[in-house]
C-alpha cells in the first residue's frame, strides 16, 4: 500500500503558509513544562527520596528500588556480551575519539595594540551528566556520543544516567559501552527526576555543570526548567530529515534514508525535497515497497503520513534554499553534485553527501557527534561537540607603555558614562614610578 504523504508546491504557497510550513519547535507545551519544573522541584527539596518516589510513579526505576549500578554488574555486561558487540563499539569509539580529539579548541591570543594583550583561554568543565534514553529501547551508541567528547575535553567527572526497562535493569549493551569508556558512575532514573538530580544533586547524586544528551519531551521539558543552575547542551525535539534529490537520484537509495529517519518514533519528521514531482513519486513507491520489510514499519508510516512532508520547489536552488529555512536536524544530498550543492546548505545539524553516505553511518560510525539541533534551531545551533564541555575565559595583560596609549579611551569613555573610579584605576596606576619589567 503506497505510504500517503502530504505534498506541498512551494510557488503555491504565500509567505504566511510557508512560514507555517517551516515553523516547528523542539520546546514542549507549556503545560508539560509546568509539569516538569514541579518533578525538578520536587528532586531539588525531596532528594533521593523524592528521586525513588519518582522512579516508581513515571517508570524507568531499577527492579532492586536502588540508584547507583553496582560497578560488578557494569563489568559483568562486558564480559557476557557478544563478540560481535564489541567489536563494533570499538570501532565506533575510535572514530568519535579520532573526530572529537581534532575539534579540542587552542588558547588564542591578540594584541589588538602594542603593550596590549588578550587570550581566550578555553578550560573543560569538572563535572557533567550525561543523559541516555533507555526504557522501551537501548542506545549505546548515545552513550558514546555523550561520554567521549566530554573525556576528549579532559573532564574529570561523569554521572550518567538512563532509565531501565520495563525488567527493571539498564540495557546490557549500555552497560558493555560504559565499561569500555572506564565510566562507572551509573545511576537507574530517567525523565523529568533524573535531569532535576543531575541539576540540584541528591544524597547520592553529587550535582553537575553540565548536562548532554538526547532525551524525549520529559526531559527536553526539564532541561529548561533547570537552565541557569546548570548550563545544558540544547532542547532536542522529535527526529528529523530533509532529504534533497533530483532526476539523477536513485529512488530506492533516497527512500531508504526517508525511512532510516522516520523510524526512530511515531513522531518523525521527515521532508523529501525536490524540484520534480515525478522524481519524488518514484521515492515514495519505493519508500512504500521497503516499508514492508521493515520491523518497525507501522511505527516508520504513522510518522511518514503524520508528519511526513513532499516539498516541490521551483527550481534545484529553491529546493536548496527551502532546506536553509527548515533548518532539520539532518540532510541527505542524493544529487547530481552533491559536493557543489552542499555550499549553499547553511542550516543543518548534520549533512550526509552522495549515494554512499547514508544517515545511519552518522548515527553509529564516522565518529561525527549524533546529538544534534532539531526544531529549526540548527540555524542557530550545531551538533555536540568537544568544545561544548568547557568554558571559555578572557586572560588581558598590559605593559606600562600599553596602558598609557588606552588611557585617553578610557578616561574619556568613563567620564561619559559617570564612571569615575574606572579613569581612576588608570590613573593611580601611571602616576606611579614603578619600573615595567613585563
Amino acid at each position: 500500500m503506497t505510504i500517503q504523504i502530504r505534498t506541498f508546491e512551494l510557488e503555491r504557497l504565500g509567505p504566511e503558509e510557508r512560514s507555517e510550513l517551516v515553523t516547528r519547535s523542539a520546546v514542549p507545551d507549556d503545560d508539560l513544562r509546568t509539569q516538569a519544573a514541579a518533578i525538578v522541584r520536587e528532586v531539588r527539596t525531596g532528594g533521593d527520596k523524592a528521586l525513588l518516589g519518582l522512579n516508581r510513579k513515571h517508570g524507568g526505576g531499577s527492579a532492586s528500588g536502588g540508584l547507583r549500578v553496582d560497578e560488578g554488574e557494569i563489568r559483568d555486561a562486558f564480559t557476557s556480551a557478544a563478540r560481535e558487540l564489541i567489536v563494533a563499539l570499538e570501532e565506533a569509539i575510535s572514530a568519535i575519539r579520532t573526530t572529537h580529539e581534532a575539534q579540542r579548541p587552542v588558547d588564542q591570543l591578540v594584541e589588538p595594540t602594542p603593550g596590549v594583550s588578550v587570550i581566550r583561554r578555553w578550560s573543560p568543565l569538572r563535572r557533567v551528566g550525561v543523559y541516555v534514553p533507555g526504557g522501551g529501547a537501548a542506545y549505546p551508541s548515545s552513550l558514546l556520543m555523550g561520554i567521549i567528547p566530554a573525556q576528549v575535553a579532559g573532564v574529570s567527572e561523569i554521572a550518567v544516567v538512563c532509565p531501565a526497562s520495563p525488567s527493571g535493569s539498564i540495557d546490557a549493551a549500555v552497560l558493555a559501552a560504559a565499561h569500555m569508556l572506564d565510566v562507572t558512575e551509573i545511576y537507574t532514573t530517567g525523565g523529568a527526576q533524573a535531569i532535576g538530580a543531575l541539576a540540584y544533586g541528591t544524597e547520592t547524586i553529587m550535582r553537575v555543570q553540565k548536562i548532554v544528551g538526547p532525551g524525549g519531551a520529559w526531559v527536553t521539558a526539564a532541561k529548561l526548567a533547570v537552565y541557569g543552575a546548570v548550563g545544558v547542551d540544547l532542547p532536542a525535539g522529535p527526529s528529523e530529515a530533509a532529504v534533497i534529490v533530483d532526476r539523477t537520484t536513485e529512488p530506492v537509495v533516497a527512500a531508504a534514508d526517508l525511512l532510516c529517519q522516520a523510524e526512530h518514533g511515531p513522531d518523525s519528521v521527515v521532508a523529501l525535497v525536490t524540484s520534480d514531482q515525478e522524481v519524488a513519486d518514484e521515492v515514495i513507491s519505493a519508500a512504500s515497497s521497503q516499508l514492508e520489510e521493515l520491523e518497525r514499519g507501522d511505527t516508520i508510516r504513522d510518522a511518514l503520513e503524520t508528519f511526513g512532508l513532499v516539498i516541490i520547489a521551483g527550481s534545484p536552488d529553491e529546493a536548496l534554499m527551502f532546506t536553509n529555512e527548515w533548518a532539520p536536524e539532518h540532510v541527505s544530498i542524493l544529487t547530481a553534485d552533491p559536493r557543489g550543492d552542499v555550499a549553499s546548505v547553511t542550516a543543518a545539524g548534520s549533512v550526509f553527501l552522495g549515494r554512499w553516505t547514508p544517515e545511519s553511518a552518522g548515527d553509529y560510525a564516522t565518529g561525527a557527534n549524533h546529538i544534534l539541533p532539531t526544531g529549526g534551531l540548527a540555524a542557530a545551533y550545531g551538533p555536540l561537540a568537544t568544545e561544548d564541555f568547557g568554558s571559555w575565559s578572557q586572560v588581558q595583560e598590559l605593559t606600562r607603555d600599553g596602558l598609557e596609549r588606552l588611557a585617553p579611551t578610557i578616561r574619556t569613555l568613563s567620564a561619559h558614562e559617570g564612571l569615575t573610579a574606572h579613569a581612576a584605576s588608570v590613573n593611580v596606576r601611571l602616576a606611579t614610578t614603578c619600573v615595567d619589567v613585563s
